[in-house]
């Protein structure tokens, strides 16, 4: 008969499948510090030599990493989307920029829905949070904070959707975005006209969210996307023609 003895979970074992569900769902990130040996043990309910083993067992596995005389540390597991050769390319190419902002309005208005259905009174109280962080960052006039709460809040939708891939595919492709490689945020807060209307976008993205209407959310998102793409589209032109009014400058002085 195809049957076996049950037998009882070692405690390792537990706090292992734990800790591999809170880097799944993106809870604990790379990076972040883990609480020290005792406050694990206690926090977990069980001894420091099982809390010894789960850890052995994660670092074994690359989830977990420690460093000398730091403590221990989640691993770097999201690594990045793109190889570094298609990461040059895409920075020297406004063809990828592009291509970028439309991926992410397709993406990302499929997201917003998804978080207006099955995102829980918690997730959504979470996006409304960061919301509220954007309205005191928007009053100090600090393009850096703005664009680092910008990031938050869209990775804070992409984690209400509760799709444990899609999310860590995007934390991946935020990464470079956060690095400039397709465009930098901070240009574009750096105008008031700008970090105005942004502001009103992601508010809207919010209310609908908060509201559970999908297709309101899904509309906010991409009217968002939209306007991103118009001020690259606009930084482009002001770019070249400021590349123009140089020559000329120049063609001048040389008379």
């Amino acid at each position: 008969m195809p049957f076996q003895k049950i037998q009882a979970e070692k405690l390792s074992h537990a706090v292992v499948r734990q800790i591999e569900d809170l880097i799944l769902r993106g809870i604990l990130r790379p990076g972040e510090r883990l609480p020290s040996e005792r406050e694990l043990s206690e926090k977990f309910g069980v001894s420091r030599p099982s809390l010894r083993e789960a850890i052995s067992d994660l670092q074994s596995d690359g989830l977990l990493t420690s460093k000398a005389g730091a403590g221990i540390y989640v691993a770097e597991v999201l690594g990045s989307a793109f190889s570094p050769a298609l990461i040059k390319l895409f920075s020297t190419h406004d063809a990828a920029v592009f291509d970028y902002i439309a991926f992410r309005r397709d993406l990302e208005a499929m997201v917003a829905r998804r978080a207006a259905e099955l995102g829980s009174n918690t997730d959504l109280a979470v996006i409304d949070t960061i919301f509220r962080k954007m309205e005191i960052a928007h009053t100090k006039r600090n393009p850096q904070e703005e664009a680092s709460l910008d990031a938050e809040f869209h990775l804070s939708i992409i984690e209400a959707s509760h799709n444990v891939v899609m999310q860590h595919m995007m934390r991946s492709m935020f990464d470079l975005l956060r690095e400039g490689v397709f465009y930098n945020r901070q240009i574009m807060f750096k105008q008031r006209t700008n970090r105005d209307k942004l502001l009103n976008q992601h508010r809207a993205i919010n209310a609908a969210l908060q509201a559970r209407d999908p297709d309101a959310a899904s509309d906010a998102v991409k009217a968002h996307m939209d306007y991103v793409e118009l001020c690259m589209t606009n930084q482009r032109k002001t770019d070249q023609n400021e590349l123009q009014a140089q020559r000329r400058l120049a063609h001048q002085k040389s008379k």
